[in-house]
């Protein structure tokens, strides 16, 4: 009998194909490289190899890496199956954002290996243009991974931040994310997606402001000024989202922040920027989240009443 590694060097072609999918391979694939029925028992009895499943074979006795466990998805799965949703993401580059499972992505209806790293998303939008190559294993792209990720989550806000995260990595733009939204239809958090987007992309904060403003005239608050001017300790003039003015001078200042402000250049931007703007006793500033404002109105609100009360209390 061939031992495990003269095997994989007798048979033309099985070692690049081992080496190029980390050691998983399919018996669809042995039997095209004459590789038969006889030779798999008698490498698996041999204990050289082991069985994935009934139709995907592990040619060797070690762990399976993560790339190996997306091998073993994809090849125990139908034609047009693909790695997807956040194991999609982690290969195409996003940072920070790890889940342990394989994600494998299937068409609705359709059936595949089960294992106990694994989850199988049925999908009835198993479109073949969203899926691409690394080498040789089929994976979603980050516009459709990050759809489906985001939609398949029970929390809006988890929703919003990974959709902040992977423009903010720059793995793909607010537009393509908006186009891949609009392609799929109705999925969960599509406006939630659709307003953070707005606001990464920029488009969309004097709307925010706006927003706010009408929140707080349904509210029955006093009316703020909207984009007041002030001069920053460099000579800048610097514009503020929103102030209550009192009349004995004292202002309460509320900047509006989309989830772009997240990303860390814009975080260090905005923390200097109040710095400049510099210490005013007589000015009171906070820093809200626009999707905070959107969904989480009534705590908003409470916060914005306690501040003009104390305020008030203090004249």
């Amino acid at each position: 009998m061939t031992g495990g590694a003269d095997f994989l060097d007798a048979v033309a072609g099985l070692r690049a194909l081992a080496t190029s999918q980390h050691g998983v391979v399919a018996r669809s694939q042995l039997t095209r490289l004459g590789v038969t029925s006889h030779d798999v028992d008698n490498q698996v009895r041999a204990r050289r190899w082991r069985r994935s499943s009934r139709d995907v074979l592990v040619l060797h006795r070690g762990p399976l890496t993560r790339l190996a466990r997306c091998w073993v998805a994809v090849l125990g799965a139908p034609p047009c199956s693909a790695v997807g949703a956040w194991t999609a993401l982690e290969l195409r580059g996003l940072e920070g954002w790890h889940r342990e499972p394989v994600h494998l992505v299937v068409a609705r209806g359709e059936r595949a290996d089960r294992h106990p790293w694994l989850v199988v998303h049925e999908s009835r939008r198993a479109a073949t243009d969203d899926i691409g190559w690394l080498a040789g294993l089929p994976v979603h792209g980050v516009e459709r991974a990050a759809v489906d990720a985001a939609a398949w989550q029970p929390s809006w806000r988890t929703a919003v931040g990974l959709a902040s995260a992977v423009v903010q990595q720059r793995l793909a733009t607010p537009a393509g994310l908006l186009a891949k939204l609009d392609e799929v239809g109705a999925v969960r958090h599509r406006s939630t997606m659709r307003s953070a987007l707005g606001d990464i992309a920029g488009g969309s904060d004097s709307l925010a402001e706006i927003d706010f403003v009408r929140l707080c005239r349904r509210a029955g608050l006093p009316e703020p000024v909207r984009q007041a001017r002030r001069r920053d300790a460099r000579g800048r003039w610097r514009f503020l989202d929103v102030e209550w003015r009192l009349a004995d001078g004292r202002r309460l200042v509320v900047e509006i922040d989309g989830v772009g402000h997240m990303e860390n250049r814009r975080w260090y931007d905005d923390l200097l920027r109040d710095a400049e703007l510099g210490a005013d006793t007589r000015t009171v500033r906070l820093r809200l989240p626009a999707t905070a404002a959107r969904h989480e109105p009534e705590r908003v609100l409470a916060i914005v009443r306690r501040h003009l009360a104390d305020l008030a209390l203090a004249g």
